[in-house]
């Protein structure tokens, strides 16, 4: 019964970050007003409304605006991962995919194509610019002298390394013409208004870290970003090219990203139309409908995968035997992103492996289930959104020669929950707001 309270609660959660539905709620036409979050922008005096973006939920979030406005939409360009376009393309508004996460060169094609809108722009032009998990990648225009393969070798090195989301972020704005504000300094340029929906994939939707903020200040500098790579010992691994442009910029030779307070942004409005919150709130209620005492713990989920699958598995173990935080049944919701240390040659993503840490810590016990996912449907280079672990998950890989301990040292946890019949398949989702975890207790 778990598992199908735990499929229950993925379907819900997705449903609720739906990129179309997000962009609804947060935008609507009045005549001619177009409201965008709080803030009216009167259509009559706009000649193009011209719409940008990058990002997984990109298809979706294009689609509703393409819906609402119609032929107000004078031109447009969204790059989208692969396997991410729609169905059916849109009238108006192109859809691109490209490589993620480690960017490729049909992303820079096609940040070309949205650079060259903007620098079309005019004052009485409205740039209408979607965000969303995946943009970092998605939307790329290196810096001079940094080339895409330098590029590419880096993002692999920090994706393996253990930092954080927002690390990572600080280095990608630093070495980029479009991250970090960059790309509202263009637009500023032109004259042109920027209204900007968010769909946020980073922990507290810091506008400045999702999809390494395009649109937002950047309070992060050169100097944050070397100390990034020197933190996670990768000076020795980072192209020549790489450390050339990051230490001209510590010396004060490369202009640093636009900063909290610039007058760059005075016209730049942004509304986060989904975000991690949105989806978990989502699974709770439906728990509840379920017939399950819930409660959204944390939307803060952070640290090493594997210790944290130790953590959700505690938990699930103070639930069995006490009944705290919640009588039984009882599902615990927690969201974020943790990261994980590559040491194996082993595949899997950061959602399996925190599972098969759970499941390590749960052997033996009854009535539990740990659920883990991407919201994105891609957990790591993989088909699986995450996995399900249980009391029972340790004991039916040994029954199949697989040993979970040697699994979880090679980071190779999609084929231990492949061989289990324990992985959650969800197929891309369109829609990107981080990482869940359902913690149930029967």
């Amino acid at each position: 019964m778990l598992r199908e309270v735990a499929m229950e609660l993925v379907w819900a959660a997705l449903g609720a970050v739906n990129p179309a539905r997000a962009v609804a709620r947060h935008l609507r036409r009045e005549g001619p007003t177009l409201c965008i979050g709080d803030r009216p922008y009167d259509l009559n005096r706009v000649d193009r409304v011209v719409v940008i973006g990058a990002g997984k939920a990109g298809a979706g979030m294009a689609a509703a605006v393409e819906a609402l406005l119609g032929e107000r939409v004078a031109a447009g360009w969204v790059n989208v991962r692969y396997g991410y376009e729609p169905a059916q393309p849109l009238a108006r508004i192109p859809i691109h995919p490209a490589g993620h996460p480690i960017p490729d060169q049909a992303g820079l094609e096609g940040t070309r194509r949205i650079l060259a809108l903007v620098d079309s722009l005019t004052p009485r032009d409205l740039a209408l610019v979607l965000i969303s998990g995946g943009a970092s990648a998605l939307m790329e225009a290196p810096v001079p002298g940094v080339s895409l393969p330098d590029l590419q070798a880096l993002t692999d090195s920090l994706l393996r390394s253990g930092a954080t989301i927002g690390e990572i972020n600080t280095v990608r704005k630093h070495l980029s013409q479009v991250k970090g504000g960059r790309l509202a300094e263009r637009i500023a340029r032109q004259g042109a208004q920027a209204a900007v929906l968010v769909l946020s994939d980073v922990v507290g939707s810091p506008l400045d870290a999702i999809g390494s903020g395009p649109c937002a200040p950047d309070p992060t500098t050169f100097a944050d970003a070397w100390a990034v790579l020197e933190r996670y010992n990768l000076l020795d691994q980072a192209p020549p090219s790489v450390l050339r442009h990051l230490e001209r910029g510590r010396s004060g030779q490369e202009p640093e990203t636009p900063k909290p307070g610039s007058p760059i942004f005075a016209g730049v409005h942004t509304v986060i139309v989904a975000e991690n919150r949105t989806a978990a709130e989502a699974a709770v209620e439906r728990a509840r409908a379920l017939g399950f005492h819930a409660l959204l713990l944390t939307t803060y989920l952070e640290g090493e995968a594997r210790e944290v699958g130790r953590v959700l598995a505690a938990l699930a173990k103070e639930e069995a035997r006490a009944g705290h935080p919640l009588p039984r049944p009882a599902c615990l919701v927690l969201g974020g992103e943790t990261t994980v240390t590559v040491r194996g040659a082993g595949r899997g993503g950061r959602n399996q492996e925190m599972a098969l840490g759970a499941a390590l810590a749960l052997e033996g016990w009854e009535n539990v289930l740990v659920a883990t996912l991407a919201t994105d449907g891609t957990d790591g280079p993989t088909d699986a959104a995450g996995a399900l672990a249980d009391g029972s998950t340790v004991a039916r890989a040994c029954a199949l020669g697989l040993n979970p301990a040697d699994h979880l040292a090679r980071n190779d946890a999609y084929p231990f929950f492949a061989a289990l019949g324990d992985l959650i398949i969800t197929g891309p989702t369109g829609t990107n707001v981080n990482d869940l975890a359902f913690v149930l207790v029967q």
